[in-house]
Formats: C-alpha cells, structure tokens, sequence
C-alpha cells in the first residue's frame, strides 16, 4: 500500500508536464499566426470605421477651415460648405467642425452688414445736422414709408395716367385728376389725422403740379410727345407725379 501511494507521482508527473507543454505551444503557434490584433480600449479604435476624417478640425479660423478666401463671395462659401460635407458626411466631429466654421463666417458676415447700415445712417445723419436750416425744415414734413406702401400708390397713379391718355382722344382728364386728388387727400388724412392738413396738402400738390405741368411742358420737343397728345393732358400726368409724391413722402 505504502509503496503503491509512494509511486502514483510517478505515472501523473510526466502527463500533467506533456500537458503543459502542448498548451504552451498552443499558445505560441496562437501569437504567431494570428493576423488581427485586438485593440487594447476603446481609444485605439478608428472613429467611425473607414470613414475620412477632415483633416482642419483643429483650426481657429473658420475661413482656412472652409479653404475659402476672405473675400470670399458667399456662393463659394456655400459650396465649400457643402462640398466638404460631402466627402466627411458620416463622421460627427468632422461635420460638426464644418457646421462650425460655416456659421462662425455667416455671423460675421451679417454683423459686417449690420455695421455698414448703421455707419450709412450715422453718415445721412451727420449730413442732415450739417445742412441748412431749410433744409432741416424741409425734411421734417418728409418721411419713407414701406416699399409696399410706395409701389401699391405709384400703381393707382400710374393707372390714373394710363386712363387719361387712353380717353384722350373723348374728352380731357379733370375726371381722372379729380379722383386722384380725392385719393390723395384720403391718403394724407389717413397718415396725418387731419382733414384741413391733407386738403391744404392735397390742393397744393394739385396746384404745384399743374404750374410745374404748364411751364415745361411748353419747352419739351414735340418729337418726344406723341402727336395726340394735348397740353392739357401732358399737364395733368406731371399732375399725377406730385400727387403721388405729397400722399406717399408727406408727413
């Protein structure tokens, strides 16, 4: 018994050695053949698999991120934009790079623009407090409205001059003059909140016009005028001119 117990070692050890053995060529022959090595974590990984990374990230200035020039016009500045996009589309850090720099150009450009307005205005300004009194006095009674307003009053009388030499050859214009003085006078009462302002307004844009009309109308070529034309209603389209420009400029 003793000496059964006493040899068992003996037939164990040289399997349990040739076992270690083959495992550890295993493991060689693993190392040495194998052709994909694992990445240690996960910062050793390309981001975003084979997708190209845009190689400007880094840089400050959004116009050499873009490739773009500063004077850039902002037809190129879109293309390059989207250009970019295209070929880097799928990798988030490069396109918010991108998106980045193409914003960054847009904001100042429309900063720029904001500045430009304000110096123009500050210009017409300092100009308006360097003319003369007059001058001063004069533009107190003149004001810009909005381009609609403006196109939707030339339309109505440029449509009053239209009608009036379209019933040339019937009768003169005092139908289409009076119209266009009562629409001038609604017009001036709507914006000064008085009648006897826009009246007063009214009839001496009727007046101005029609003397105006009457001294030079006399001294253009006839060649210029159409040959049916009459003094009367070459007259009443200057008119209409001063018309549109009491109710449409007038305080």
């Amino acid at each position: 018994m003793v000496s059964l117990s006493v040899s068992t070692p003996n037939f164990t050890t040289p399997f349990v050695g040739q076992k270690l053995i083959f495992r550890a060529n295993t493991k060689k022959l693993q190392t040495s053949y194998s052709p994909v090595r694992t990445p240690r974590c996960a910062v050793d990984a390309s981001y975003g698999g084979n997708v190209p990374k845009f190689p400007r990230t880094s840089i400050w200035d959004p116009y050499k991120r873009l490739g773009v020039s500063y004077d850039a016009s902002e037809e190129e500045i879109w293309g390059s934009r989207n250009f970019l996009l295209q070929q880097y589309a799928g990798h988030e850090r490069s396109e918010e790079s991108i998106e980045s720099a193409f914003e960054k150009i847009l904001m100042a450009s429309f900063t720029q623009r904001k500045k430009t307005k304000i110096n123009l205005k500050s210009k017409l300004k300092k100009k308006v407090e360097e003319s003369p009194p007059w001058v001063k006095n004069l533009l107190n009674f003149v004001e810009v409205p909005p381009i609609e307003v403006i196109f939707r009053r030339l339309f109505l009388f440029a449509f009053m001059g239209g009608w009036s030499i379209m019933n040339s050859a019937e009768g003169g214009p005092a139908f289409q003059v009076a119209v266009s003085l009562a629409a001038c006078i609604y017009f001036l009462n709507e914006k000064t909140k008085s009648l006897g302002r826009a009246c007063i307004f009214g009839l001496g844009a009727l007046v101005t016009g029609w003397v105006c009309g009457s001294v030079l109308v006399p001294n253009i070529p006839s060649m210029l005028l159409h040959p049916t034309w009459t003094l009367e209603l070459v007259t009443s389209l200057v008119v209409y001119v001063f018309l549109f420009l009491a109710c449409t400029f007038l305080k």
